[in-house]
């Protein structure tokens, strides 16, 4: 979850097992889906990167690997045997190039995915809900997304607008138009850096502050943001978490 995310997700493989929770909650707290998160997650399928960041939904084991976050999933009762086909790999890896190398330790993952899948693969549990995620959370806006949701998307969607409606309006929106630029940005260096800047505007406004008090320091999720609601948050407050900092301030890669 958050940090922990950004140790591994931006690594070439990325094995989940039954055990295995994703998840961004910034939303909740006030901030954004930092760690890389504008350039992993604008580049899931369809709407689900934007429907993760901007809901912190939460993903377990095979929905990990479903949602392309992980590369590979592979059952705990495996990873012994991945762990001694991996170090008898060693030798032979070492007098490979690169890109050799990746294709052989792709070869075994794939291996092992296929035996933890077994006979009966266990289905994607948003799958259902997938043409309402592509339809709603590619909307414009954050207000355009939970009107959809409000309208199209029944009793789920219902629930997913109930969801947003408990989070930063600000982080929502800053969320929004950090995916669609993270989408447009060419690698990650170029993500981060622009998640720098939007974590320093954000250190000087309200509602990171409120966010962990409310969730991690009282703990009594009574968040009072401001500005309060979606209408309330301008498009000079969205801007301004994607402008250039001082020289001096910048974070030099």
């Amino acid at each position: 979850m958050g940090g922990g995310v950004g140790l591994s997700v931006h690594s070439p493989f990325r094995v989940a097992t039954e055990r295995t929770l994703f998840a961004m909650p910034e939303t909740s707290i006030g901030l954004f889906p930092d760690v890389g998160g504008s350039f992993f997650l604008s580049r899931l399928p369809g709407g689900l990167g934007m429907f993760l960041s901007l809901t912190g939904h939460r993903l377990k084991g095979r929905d990990v690997f479903h949602a392309g976050v992980a590369t590979h999933f592979v059952s705990t009762t495996t990873l012994p045997t991945l762990r001694e086909r991996l170090a008898a790999l060693g030798p032979r890896l070492l007098n490979l190039d690169p890109r050799d190398r990746l294709h052989l330790v792709h070869q075994l993952l794939d291996s092992l995915h296929r035996d933890s899948e077994g006979e009966s693969p266990q289905p994607f549990s948003l799958e259902t809900y997938r043409p309402i995620i592509d339809s709603a959370f590619s909307q414009g806006t954050v207000e355009e997304i939970v009107a959809f949701l409000q309208r199209e998307g029944g009793e789920w969607g219902e629930k997913q607008a109930a969801v947003l409606a408990k989070m930063s309006p600000t982080s929502l929106k800053i969320t929004h138009r950090q995916l669609m630029k993270g989408a447009e940005l060419s690698s990650l260096a170029e993500c981060l850096k622009m998640e720098y800047r939007m974590s320093q505007w954000c250190m000087r406004g309200h509602d990171f502050y409120e966010g962990v008090r409310a969730v991690l320091v009282d703990r009594d999720n009574q968040a009072q943001w401001n500005p309060s609601s979606l209408g309330d948050v301008t498009e000079e407050m969205v801007s301004r978490h994607f402008q250039p900092l001082p020289s001096h301030s910048e974070w030099q890669l």
